[in-house]
């Protein structure tokens, strides 16, 4: 086992990213953690800045600095808050996205979840988040909505580094990789250069398991051996569709071009629960041409007690048997796939709303 776990996974050909982001670690800590762990990402959404400026005070000076400076509107303020963690985050993984070509060291923020369903909406929002970041090496988060997709393809023929999220199904998965493909081609075909654009698709996991399990609980004992076993079948089946679309033919015509793969990302990689150790989907998924991103009580866990190794393909020709197993135990693995999707969304509306509710209570104790 290597001496730091972390790391192995890099060797393995995985990228491990952080599923979190505040102030208090900037940049300092952050900077240790890529030095010490070869962490070479952020991952951030509307519940991770809801508890990061929400609780405790690291963001007051910054929020009495912007209203004496003017500003009242608990949404500008958050957008001057998130953007300047964002962009002190890009700095610090600057060296990281050099070294790998740019294919490496993102650091990503949401539109916000108020415009899954807004194609135009998503678009303007993502440039203007982009031009006041200006930073290259910073993705734009867009929900996988079936208007997420029309804007990831939208923004990919734009120029513009797309992470996919709330991702579950894996027929939703394809349509983000045929997009992000379709983009690029657009973009060559404008004249336009691709060798600067990168993509992950980030498929959820351990929400699946959460909600498959019970279902399996409800269809008695013979079903038992497949707890456990739907989120990571499910990943290994995107898997298998991410080599089909990125080791084609067609995607070596882009390769000519210096195209990127647009890389799975392991995202909702923390257990639900004590059912399960609290490494066992970082353990599960591991493999090359992929990303990891795991939030902290899971990352100081894995850091410290991991063993990796490329289990993302040893099971990865069974996978499709595991699946129609669990549809044949009579759970509705498409209606739960669906479902969460619509509460992924909801849940990140409920988080944003929270945050700015947050700042307009901070606001008053500052007037």
């Amino acid at each position: 086992m290597n001496d730091n776990p972390l790391l192995g996974l890099h060797g393995i050909g995985q990228s491990v990213w952080f599923d979190n982001i505040h102030r208090g670690m900037l940049p300092d800590e952050l900077q240790n953690m890529c030095q010490r762990d070869g962490l070479s990402g952020i991952t951030s959404n509307p519940a991770i800045f809801q508890k990061a400026i929400g609780s405790g005070n690291d963001y007051d000076e910054a929020i009495a600095e912007l209203i004496a400076q003017g500003e009242s509107d608990p949404e500008r303020i958050y957008e001057h808050l998130a953007t300047s963690d964002i962009r002190d985050a890009a700095d610090v993984l600057h060296s990281v996205y050099k070294h790998s070509g740019g294919a490496d060291g993102f650091v990503s923020i949401e539109v916000s979840p108020r415009l899954a369903d807004d194609v135009s909406g998503t678009l303007e929002e993502a440039k203007r988040l982009l031009e006041l970041i200006d930073r290259p090496n910073v993705m734009i988060k867009v929900p996988a909505t079936e208007a997420g997709v029309a804007a990831i393809e939208e923004l990919t023929a734009s120029g513009v580094s797309v992470n996919a999220t709330l991702l579950f199904s894996t027929a939703r998965y394809r349509q983000v990789a045929q997009a992000y493909i379709k983009g690029l081609q657009r973009r060559i075909d404008s004249g336009s250069p691709i060798d600067g654009i990168a993509s992950v698709a980030s498929l959820f996991i351990s929400r699946i398991d959460a909600k498959v399990d019970p279902q399996l609980e409800q269809h008695g004992a013979d079903y038992n051996e497949l707890q456990g076993q739907a989120a990571i079948a499910n990943a290994r089946c995107a898997y298998s569709i991410f080599r089909e679309l990125f080791h084609s033919t067609e995607f070596a015509a882009l390769r000519q071009h210096s195209a990127n793969p647009q890389r799975l990302l392991w995202a909702s990689t923390g257990v639900k629960g004590d059912k399960y150790p609290a490494t066992y989907y970082i353990e599960n998924l591991a493999g090359p041409e992929t990303v990891t991103t795991i939030p902290p009580a899971t990352y100081e866990a894995y850091r410290c007690s991991g063993d990796p190794a490329p289990r993302l393909l040893e099971g990865i020709d069974a996978a499709p048997q595991i699946i129609g197993s669990i549809r044949t135990a009579g759970v509705e693995l498409d209606a739960i796939l669906a479902e969460l999707e619509q509460q992924g969304v909801d849940a990140f509306v409920e988080a944003y709303d929270a945050l700015l509710q947050d700042l307009s209570n901070k606001l008053k104790t500052f007037q």
